[in-house]
């Protein structure tokens, strides 16, 4: 079993930044990739950022393009999501992901893919 734990959110003021963090423990911890997802009261969940376990390949939402950054350590078992320019609609609740058993873009960025996810770290941006 994997356990993922977020940390890092919290209130900002519009044009701010934030860092969040996603540590996994757990069993072996091999995955394809890692990423981040977010659900604004109200809304469906939707993707925001995915990055490979392996090499350097990343896909972003077309939302935070830009503004967001996904990287990871994978000596920590850890991703991060560095948030700048956040903006009134960034506001959710932040959840990271991890695909364990999937390989493809398609099934990370749509959620499908993923086979473990955290219990979400809220993030508030104020205008």
């Amino acid at each position: 079993q994997v356990q993922l734990v977020e940390s890092g959110g919290g209130f900002v003021q519009a044009g701010g930044s934030l860092r969040l963090s996603c540590a996994a423990s757990g069993r072996t911890f091999s995955p394809y990739a890692m990423g981040w997802f977010r659900q604004a009261s109200g809304k469906e969940r939707e993707f925001v950022a995915v990055i490979r376990w392996s090499g350097t390949v990343t896909y972003y939402a077309d939302s935070v393009k830009g503004r967001f950054t996904i990287s990871r350590d994978n000596a920590n078992n850890t991703v991060y999501l560095q948030m700048n320019s956040l903006k009134p609609e960034d506001t959710a609740v932040y959840y990271c992901a991890a695909s364990l058993t999937v390989s493809g873009s398609y099934y990370w960025t749509s959620g499908a893919g993923m086979d473990y996810w955290g219990k979400g770290t809220l993030v508030t941006v104020s205008s």
